[in-house]
């Protein structure tokens, strides 16, 4: 108890002293005395500078270092338990921290391939709308010339086509049996009265067996009549027609050349211009519409508006006008109505002279489209007979031909030998035909042509033999026939 009693006395009397001997080495501190927590960050920083290797050099015997060496051990432990806890943590919320760092790299990587994903796909959809938009307008292009195209009005005359119709306009003639049966049919009916069209048709042929042929006569002389001018109309009617076909054809082939040059003119012409669409031209001959009284009147009026107040609209006086113009009396309208109606007299009267007109030059086209055709039948006939007389050179000549041949042609003379595919076709053909009964010529000269080829070069010298021996054959038989015709000559 005495030792421990003399310990604590000593300290508080050294401890002043310790503190001062503290200060004399540590000068930058200017506090006259150290609190417990500076204390503790002194002891840590003497902890971390002296190492565990290094042990404290052997001081004296101080009983001041030896008070202050007793005071500091307490808070050195207490500042390394401490010092550890720290590190511990410090470690902790590293990891954790390298642990989030690592968590937000991979969704950073997740969120730029999202990222270029969706990058990608809106290219591709502003690539889409690229195209649909040139598209659109390619089609819109398009639109435009096919509305132009509407306006092509080609400037040429075309041929006139004949009637329709399937068959000629002339009637057959009736035959001598209905002929009578026109005259007979009210008398049998008179004799038969309740008798239907059955009846009185059995009893005309009845009749008509029994009569003689001198009766009949002159009803047969009549159908023949009739008969032949029926036949010499259609016969001219099919000439005709024969003529305009020919002159259509060619007509039509001169008018799709024209057709052609004036619509690559007219394209050339639409692609250049860009204005808009002219209104349907009016016809400058056609008298205009006269005005009407009101319309008289706004007219007077509107001029005396706008000069009295210049702010005024044109709409604007047009309303004012017509506001008067409502107000306004039957004595006050009358001037202007009588002007109208002396307007609308002139114009009926004008009208009338102008569909005149109308009417003359629609006759007047009328009568030149009959003259064309009358003209166009006369060249369409022109030129069937060109076309007869070409078919019937051709035909000439053909026969002056054929004739020469026959006359050249001497019966005695040797005919020239077939080749060997020809003697092969003549046996092959044979055997088809009995194989194949009912095949087509086509499909047999085919199936020969197919078999020729298909044939060895050992079965074809079977036949290139029998070719040339039949070959050798005529070559003498020229011979003779040379010899006999050379001394036929000099006889």
């Amino acid at each position: 108890m005495a030792d421990t009693a003399v310990v604590v006395d000593v300290p508080r009397k050294s401890r002043n002293n310790g503190r001062k001997a503290l200060k004399q080495k540590n000068p930058s501190s200017s506090s006259p005395s150290l609190s417990t927590n500076e204390a503790n960050i002194l002891a840590q920083k003497l902890s971390q500078q002296l190492s565990p290797t290094q042990a404290p050099s052997p001081m004296k015997s101080d009983p001041l270092k030896e008070n202050h060496d007793g005071l500091s051990q307490p808070l050195k432990g207490k500042a390394a338990g401490k010092g550890k806890q720290s590190k511990k943590s410090f470690e902790k919320d590293l990891q954790e921290m390298q642990d989030m760092l690592q968590k937000l790299r991979i969704e950073k990587e997740k969120t730029e391939e999202l990222l270029k994903e969706k990058d990608e796909v809106l290219k591709m959809k502003d690539e889409e709308i690229e195209n649909k938009g040139k598209e659109q307008e390619k089609l819109q292009m398009e639109l435009k010339k096919l509305q132009k195209m509407k306006e092509f009005k080609p400037n040429m005359k075309f041929a006139i086509s004949m009637n329709k119709g399937g068959g000629f306009e002339k009637k057959r003639p009736s035959p001598p049996y209905i002929l009578w049966c026109k005259d007979q049919w009210k008398e049998i009916k008179k004799e038969n009265p309740e008798a239907d069209f059955k009846e009185v048709s059995n009893i005309l042929g009845a009749k008509w067996k029994t009569i003689m042929a001198e009766e009949k006569k002159p009803y047969e002389e009549i159908y023949r009549a009739e008969k032949e001018v029926y036949l010499q109309a259609i016969a001219k009617e099919k000439r005709e027609t024969e003529a305009m076909k020919l002159f259509e054809d060619e007509h039509k082939q001169k008018t799709a050349m024209e057709l052609l040059e004036q619509y690559l003119q007219f394209k050339e012409e639409a692609e250049k211009e860009t204005k808009k669409k002219t209104k349907k031209e009016r016809d400058p001959l056609k008298p205009k519409q006269p005005m009407s009284a009101f319309f008289l009147f706004s007219n007077e009026r509107r001029a005396a508006l706008l000069a009295d107040n210049g702010n005024k609209n044109v709409l604007e006086a047009a309303k004012i006008a017509g506001e008067e113009w409502k107000n306004m009396t039957a004595e006050q309208k009358k001037p202007y109505e009588e002007i109208a109606k002396k307007n609308k007299e002139k114009y009926m009267e004008e009208m009338e002279v102008y569909k005149q007109k109308k009417e003359e030059e629609a006759l007047n086209v009328k009568k030149q489209e009959e003259e064309m055709m009358k003209l166009q039948k006369q060249e369409a006939l022109q030129l069937l007979k060109k076309k007869e007389k070409t078919d019937h050179i051709i035909k000439k000549t053909k026969e002056k031909r054929q004739q020469k041949k026959q006359q050249n042609s001497d019966p005695n003379k040797p005919k020239k030998p077939a080749s060997s595919f020809l003697l092969f076709s003549k046996e092959a053909r044979k055997t088809l035909v009995q194989e194949r009964q009912g095949i087509n010529n086509s499909t047999l000269n085919a199936l020969i042509s197919v078999k020729w080829k298909e044939l060895s070069e050992e079965e074809r010298d079977v036949w290139n033999a029998k070719a040339s021996e039949a070959m050798e054959v005529y070559k003498k038989q020229m011979e003779q026939y040379n010899k006999s015709a050379e001394e036929e000559q000099q006889h």
